[in-house]
């Protein structure tokens, strides 16, 4: 799901900055280009006067803007709302009507944001806002290819499957084949365009200059259509394929009477409170999805602020009614070009605003002679880069889960409308929730604990009624005599009904089929008390029942998982109670003093199932045989290991002590280590001195680790023939003496044979 993050503005930008001036001026530019035929063909579209487009884009731009929390969403009229527009317009039997709707529209959506409703926008699934994203992509390229080739029976801005000139998206391309519809001059011009706008980042010279490529595009457009008219028959561009739909105004008064007020007695038609809500709704949903997306393609990775987004939208949809606008949603066609043309603040999407005002109101003729295949050609290629073959490809990596309801979405908006679309992703993507809830409600861990196999059942954080059925599922599945645990330490709500299926299966299905059933983590408020039945620390009971072998292999399987990251959960807590009155060790473990030889981490052990003797080089000694000798005939442990390890400290320093000829009290300065040292270089062959002093730094590693594996057998054989009370608990099978070698570098534990060789791990 999208992040629910509270941060609003990014701490490198500021609106009051100067140095990001020109930045967000260039991509304002470039987005009042792509707006200015989008406000028109959606007025069009929509059944309402092309005036009315622009001046919505133009609040779109200058009161949502100023409002919103968001650097680069931009508002305007939305091709999302044509149908519902023109619906209601029909239906109220006015526009003066339809604009008290917008109003109404307005005052709901500032409604919305006060009460926090952006904050549903955190449930909108990822796959769904890259499936809008790709989708409006793939609408871009197809519906600019007319325009791009001078094919302009369909409003720019339509971005539904069914066109108002009653053909579709793809029987539009066709027909334009087919019957060979093309304008020559218009589809040199598109064309001509696209390659300047894939050519500009590459050329050295021009791409680090302060001018957008898309100006370029479109002053080289209308120069060249004016160049066109001169040359005339097939070059010359009619105004059909022409921006051509501004109206021109002769005078300010003409101007303002282009502004249309509302019908205020329209208040007494219910019809109009429906349409209002039902624009408001759309509007909304509209307006949160763009916005998630927008977000998505953000370089900065900054997050607006949906429920201020609302009322900032609401604001804007009610100035638009009293003055003759069409309703304003979040457009993700104008949001994307503004973030992929580096805006750093909401400063571009205010000066896009502010130039829908300024050249409609005194540049309308001008405007008028750009030709629509120029401003195709800049469609297209954000059309390119918003449905490029990398979300694809990083979409199907991310597995079906991910990948049908994304492309799903894709496909439902192309060949429906962007409402119904969404509206179909998001439902795809509700039924595969509930699908992976219904089948993976829970993880399911096999441990191997101490005293055998435990089923580990961890609990979702919700488990709701949709995750009954997989977990009765699961309790028929249980094996006959096994041990079962139901861990509810991560969760916060539980089912009643799955309340109740856990308690009939602990209480009366489980004791008949012989399962002991372990609970623990669950509220008080569900009356289901921590009962752990199994043994997950070392118990005299299980002491009593265990070979020295079979310890062995625990100690090799938890290493096992060690290395698998599946370690164990285990709570102390009770085992420091289990503890507290006596211990029942397994093994005893004489390891070297190494901070990267933890015994009971890299067995994965818990606390009472071992006795960890720690000395340099792991050799032997009095006191540490002394201990030792306790754990055998004391605590009646079945395990002696010997723990050497890999690049040991205590076996270089020896073996360079060794070739160098040095004491080691006079080297180091350590009056006692000499005692350590002596024991290591008695696993020194003759020979292997030369053979270190002369050899790589790689032939010293492994020379050294050979000679570490050697002393660990060498402390072996040491305990047992220094100790009677071992040699004799050895003899009667009643203890083991093994030597084991940790690699420090992969973390795995090997046995090793009477020569100090690696060999292969006994598994059970």
């Amino acid at each position: 799901m999208p992040s629910t993050a509270t941060t609003y503005s990014h701490p490198l930008y500021s609106i009051s900055d100067p140095k990001t001036l020109p930045a967000d001026l260039s991509s304002g530019l470039v987005v009042f280009l792509v707006a200015l035929p989008l406000c028109l063909g959606i007025a069009l579209a929509s059944d309402a006067p092309p005036f009315a487009g622009l001046l919505a884009g133009t609040l779109g731009g200058l009161v949502v803007g100023g409002l919103s929390g968001s650097h680069t969403s931009v508002s305007g009229p939305a091709a999302g709302l044509t149908t519902i527009v023109a619906a209601s317009i029909a239906s109220l039997g006015s526009y003066q009507a339809f604009l008290m709707a917008v109003v109404i529209a307005g005052v709901l959506q500032v409604g919305l944001g006060v009460l926090k409703a952006g904050a549903l926008s955190a449930f909108f699934p990822s796959s769904v806002i890259k499936g809008l994203l790709a989708a409006i992509g793939v609408i871009l390229i197809l519906k600019q290819i007319p325009h791009l080739l001078g094919r302009d029976s369909d409003p720019e801005g339509d971005m539904g499957y069914v066109q108002p000139d009653e053909h579709n998206t793809f029987s539009e391309i066709y027909t334009m084949i087919v019957e060979g519809d093309l304008h020559l001059g218009a589809t040199v011009i598109g064309l001509a365009s696209i390659a300047l706008l894939v050519a500009w980042p590459k050329i050295k010279g021009i791409r680090s200059l302060p001018i957008p490529p898309q100006l370029i595009v479109v002053l080289a457009g209308v120069g060249l259509q004016r160049w066109f008219a001169r040359l005339g028959d097939t070059w010359a561009i009619s105004k059909d394929h022409l921006v051509s739909k501004i109206p021109v105004a002769e005078s300010a008064s003409d101007f303002f009477g282009y502004l249309t007020l509302p019908d205020l007695g329209a208040l007494a038609d219910p019809a109009v409170y429906t349409a209002g809500a039902t624009i408001a709704i759309v509007a909304s949903l509209e307006t949160l999805l763009n916005l998630e997306a927008v977000d998505k393609i953000d370089p900065d990775r900054r997050h607006s602020p949906p429920s201020r987004e609302l009322w900032a939208q609401g604001a804007g949809n009610i100035v638009s009614g009293l003055i003759g606008g069409l309703p304003i949603t979040s457009v993700i066609v104008r949001g994307s070009v503004n973030a992929n043309n580096g805006c750093k603040t909401k400063r571009s999407t205010l000066f896009h605003g502010l130039l829908l005002l300024v050249c409609v109101a005194f540049l309308p003729t001008y405007l008028n002679m750009i030709p629509l295949s120029a401003l195709a050609a800049i469609l297209l290629v954000t059309g390119i880069k918003l449905a490029s073959p990398k979300l694809f490809g990083d979409m199907w990596s991310e597995g079906r889960y991910q990948f049908v309801p994304f492309i799903v979405t894709l496909v439902a908006i192309v060949f429906s409308d962007l409402l119904i679309g969404i509206l179909i992703g998001l439902g795809i993507s509700v039924l595969f929730i509930l699908n992976s809830n219904v089948r993976r409600p829970i993880k399911r861990i096999v441990e191997t604990h101490v005293d055998g196999e435990v089923l580990h059942i961890e609990l979702a954080n919700q488990v709701s009624f949709l995750n009954k059925a997989a977990l009765n599922k699961l309790f028929e599945e249980v094996a006959p005599g096994s041990d079962l645990l139901i861990d509810a330490r991560g969760t916060d709500y539980i089912d009643p009904d799955v309340l109740s299926l856990i308690r009939e299966f602990k209480d009366q299905i489980a004791p008949a089929h012989n399962v002991r059933v372990s609970l623990r983590g669950f509220r008080t408020k569900y009356q289901l008390e921590d009962h752990i039945q199994y043994a997950d620390f070392s118990t005299r009971d299980l002491l009593d029942r265990i070979t020295p072998q079979q310890a062995i292999d625990l100690l090799l399987e938890g290493n096992r998982r060690f290395l698998r990251g599946e370690q164990i959960s285990r709570d102390y807590t009770r085992q420091i109670d289990g503890t507290s009155r006596e211990q029942s060790p397994l093994a005893v473990v004489l390891g070297c003093i190494d901070s990267r030889v933890p015994a009971e981490i890299i067995f994965d052990l818990g606390i009472g199932d071992i006795l960890c003797v720690r000395v340099a080089g792991n050799v032997i000694g009095t006191k540490s045989l002394g201990s030792i000798e306790y754990g055998v005939a004391v605590a009646q442990v079945k395990l002696v290991v010997v723990l050497g390890h890999t690049r040991c400290g205590a076996v270089k320093s020896s073996l360079e002590l060794l070739v160098e000829n040095h004491d080691a009290h006079e080297a180091t300065g350590c009056e006692h280590l000499g005692a350590v040292v002596t024991e290591v270089q008695q696993s020194v062959n003759e020979g292997e001195v030369g053979l270190y002093r002369e050899g790589t730094d790689e032939s010293r590693h492994y020379l050294a680790d050979e000679i570490a594996a050697r002393n660990v057998m060498r402390t072996v054989h040491e305990i047992i023939d220094r100790s009677r009370v071992i040699r004799e608990a050895v003899a009667e099978d009643r203890v083991q003496v093994v030597g084991l070698l940790y690699d420090i570098v992969t973390g795995e534990v090997r046995p090793l044979n009477e020569q100090g060789q690696v060999k292969i791990a006994h598994h059970p």
